[in-house]
């Protein structure tokens, strides 16, 4: 079995990442069981950030990495908050006051800019200085709800609304919610390259 180690300590994501490549044998293990130290996400894309976080992971385990920047872009914010979602809140930034703080923007917009989507990029390197590393990305359209619903998924997945399921995407069993997300369809493509 090959060993892939997943630059992140986020537990939901590895889970969801564990799940995703079991079946093609293929073991995905958290940076924080080798005591790497998180990158400094020092890019403006989803892409750079991406690159850094699995070179980062690489070079402290010597294993091929597995990284992923993903967030949400929001039309009526210019696409804010974008590559800062996960610290949208400042320091100290958790899931509820990113929540809320989103909330609070778009209290006052116009229904029709709450339209939003979540973007993954998800980025492969096979070693620290693989030049050439696999990049996949998937987008999710949505919108999103003043009102949280739902107590499945992460992030801003209670103020997601998905308009073809009726529902944000916190009320999303786990695998319906795989084949239809950002990262689902980044890691379909990833699935696809590694067969």
């Amino acid at each position: 079995m090959e060993k892939i180690v997943l630059a992140s300590g986020n537990a939901k994501k590895l889970a969801e990442m564990q799940q995703l490549l079991a079946p093609l044998n293929i073991e995905v293990v958290a940076q924080s069981e080798f005591s790497v130290p998180e990158a400094d996400e020092t890019g403006t894309t989803f892409v750079e950030n991406a690159i850094i976080k699995a070179r980062n992971a690489s070079k402290y385990t010597g294993l091929p990495a597995i990284a992923d920047d993903s967030g949400i872009e929001v039309a009526a914010l210019k696409g804010a908050p974008g590559v800062y979602s996960a610290r949208f809140s400042g320091v100290g930034a958790t899931d509820a006051k990113n929540n809320a703080l989103l909330v609070e923007m778009l209290t006052d917009a116009p229904d029709v800019s709450r339209n939003a989507r979540y973007v993954a990029v998800i980025v492969l390197m096979r070693h620290e200085d693989d030049a050439t590393p696999l990049i996949c990305q998937g987008t999710w359209d949505g919108e999103i709800v003043l009102e949280p619903q739902g107590e499945q998924g992460f992030g801003y997945d209670p103020h997601f609304f998905v308009k073809e399921k009726h529902c944000t995407a916190a009320q999303l069993p786990a695998q319906e919610k795989n084949a239809l997300s950002h990262r689902g369809k980044a890691m379909a493509q990833l699935i696809q390259a590694l067969q």
